[in-house]
């Protein structure tokens, strides 16, 4: 009869990529749980647009915001411009659920997504790659879906 704990000798090591990206996506999707995001300073020149969320910040978004920040995001490390911008450009975030009054929101939580994986490539010295960062940012998708669906 096998110990409860044999299956830890038989698992395979986890590589230090794939453990250094669920561990960010761990911490981003904490970052996430309150609203607004923590931000070390906002420029305002040129974030100034977003201090209105900092002032007086409105209720946390719902979770279609959260979905199409990240959908931006992708695109724009992917440097999927094109599509990004007929998204921003034909307000496409309106037939995905969302309101007019969440563009701001949605632009912020998608400028703070790129920022914080950028961030990361810059202090991995660039070991942590675009294609790495949108592994990413698919893991904290799949966190904040946990933490959104109720168990049943």
């Amino acid at each position: 009869m096998a110990s409860r704990w044999d299956y830890l000798f038989e698992t395979k090591p986890i590589p230090l990529m794939d453990h250094l990206l669920e561990e960010v996506a761990k911490l981003l999707a904490k970052d996430l749980q309150q609203w607004p995001p923590p931000v070390q300073e906002i420029d305002l020149e040129v974030g100034g647009q977003f201090a209105p969320l900092f002032t007086e910040p409105p209720p946390r978004p719902a979770p279609a915001v959260y979905d199409e920040a990240l959908r931006l995001s992708r695109w724009e490390l992917a440097r999927e411009l094109d599509a990004y911008d007929d998204y921003m450009r034909n307000k496409r975030y309106l037939a995905r659920g969302l309101a007019p009054t969440d563009r701001l929101t949605l632009l912020f939580l998608n400028r703070w997504l790129v920022d914080q994986m950028l961030g990361l490539g810059e202090a991995t010295e660039g070991r942590v790659n675009r294609r790495l960062m949108q592994q990413c940012l698919d893991r904290l998708e799949a966190r904040l879906r946990l933490v959104q669906t109720p168990f049943a």
